[in-house]
């Protein structure tokens, strides 16, 4: 079973900054892939990026190209969302995922078969 913990939202200001990082307990880390996902008040989660723990590869919701970046760091099982030009669109609680599957389109599509979840941690981006 793998444990997982999100640290790092908090409140910032339209156009500033946050990472986020997933804090992963499992041993065979390298065999997972890990995915950031978000869900607002009153809206359905949605798949925010992955990231292929052996590989490196990734994938990132079209809505989050070129303003946040998914990122690993093995030797200390943490995943990282760095999370720049933030929006009010972008307040949510984020949560991050473990699962065997590969990073692609439908592991952010489909979350709901992933395995293993976070319990969140709230980003608030205010105007």
């Amino acid at each position: 079973e793998v444990h997982l913990v999100e640290s790092g939202g908090g409140l910032v200001q339209v156009g500033e900054s946050l990472r986020l990082s997933c804090q992963a307990s499992e041993s065979t880390f390298d065999d997972y892939a890990i995915g950031w996902f978000r869900q607002a008040p009153g809206k359905e989660r949605e798949g925010v990026a992955c990231i292929g723990i052996n590989y490196g590869d990734t994938y990132y919701a079209d809505f989050v190209k070129g303003r946040f970046t998914i990122s690993s760091d093995n030797a200390k099982k943490m995943v990282y969302l760095q999370m720049n030009s933030l929006k009010t669109d972008d307040t949510a609680v984020y949560s991050c995922a473990a699962d065997y599957s590969h990073c692609s389109s439908g592991y952010l599509k489909y979350p709901n078969g992933l395995d293993y979840w976070g319990r969140g941690t709230l980003v608030t981006v205010s105007s």
